[in-house]
C-alpha cells in the first residue's frame, strides 16, 4: 500500500479500507483488541463514518483522495 488512497478506485472499497486499518494498526503497534475496536467503530454506521474513522486513526500516515 502506498500513502495515497483514492476512494474512487478499488482501494476505496470498505473491505479494503478495513484491511488497511488492520495492517497499519499492526505496523503502528496497536494490540489486536485495539485494532478490533477501530474496525468495529468503522463498521458501526455508513461508508462516510467508515472513512472518517479511518482518517481519525490513520490520517497522519495516509492521504485520502476523494
Amino acid at each position: 500500500m502506498n500513502n495515497i488512497i483514492d476512494l474512487k478506485g478499488p482501494e476505496g472499497n470498505a473491505w479494503v479500507l478495513m484491511g488497511y486499518a488492520q495492517s497499519l494498526g499492526r505496523q503502528m503497534g496497536f494490540t489486536g483488541d485495539e485494532i478490533d475496536n477501530i474496525i468495529d467503530k468503522m463498521k458501526c454506521s455508513d461508508y462516510e463514518n467508515l472513512v472518517s474513522v479511518f482518517v481519525e486513526f490513520f490520517g497522519d500516515y495516509v492521504v485520502i483522495r476523494r
